[in-house]
């Protein structure tokens, strides 16, 4: 997901792969863009199909959900690549995509949440990680309304999104929520120390 008008500025990797990949996508919604279709419509449908996802991780097959996961999230980025080819892009669109993003990822873990019931230790760890995630991207949030840019993270959604993926293919859903509870939660506390620091420069103060 993730509609918008602007070039990738920052060296980060995965700004890196997106442009990369961006050929691809566009050849690949270029028949969407002739028939119309809005890239809203297609947020909305990759979001749909991520609860769908999450219902299939809640019935126990953890495997098929893990490759279902990697289709729905190459599907995730042709809205982006929609709203650029067609000139769509929108505040609104960037706001529908990145909020439907966390409601995407709240059904897996409420989908992985089902899966356990019972299990008391599985239900903290699926507790501590959408804790995490959802910090993780107030906290960007947060400080972007401050005016301060927070794109740094250990553990940003393409991360989180890999390591659940390798965690149900493998069968190792434990240990991957495990490892997601931990760097997630760093991650936004990464995202706090960046921001003291960036807050500080900016007022020209010593960080306290």
């Amino acid at each position: 997901m993730g509609p918008t008008a602007q070039e990738p500025t920052s060296q980060d990797p995965r700004d890196a792969l997106r442009a990369r990949t961006r050929g691809l996508l566009e050849f690949v919604v270029r028949p969407l863009a002739r028939a119309g279709v809005s890239p809203n419509v297609l947020t909305v449908v990759g979001f749909l199909a991520m609860v769908g996802v999450a219902w299939v991780l809640a019935l126990g097959h953890q495997r098929l959900a893990g490759l279902l996961i990697i289709f729905v999230g190459l599907f995730d980025a042709l809205d982006g690549a929609l709203a650029r080819m067609t000139g769509k892009a929108s505040a609104f669109g960037a706001f529908l995509d990145s909020t439907l993003d966390r409601f995407a990822e709240i059904a897996l873990y409420l989908g992985l949440l089902y899966l356990y019931r019972g299990d008391t230790l599985a239900t903290v760890l699926v507790y501590l990680t959408i804790t995490g995630s959802l910090m993780v991207s107030y906290t960007r949030a947060r400080a972007e309304g401050l005016g301060l840019e927070c794109k740094v993270g250990l553990f940003t959604r393409l991360e989180r999104l890999a390591v659940l993926i390798v965690g149900l293919i493998l069968t190792r859903t434990l240990w991957a929520l495990v490892v997601l509870a931990i760097f997630s939660n760093l991650t936004a506390l990464q995202r706090m120390w960046h921001v003291r620091g960036a807050a500080a420069e900016e007022s020209g103060e010593r960080p306290h």
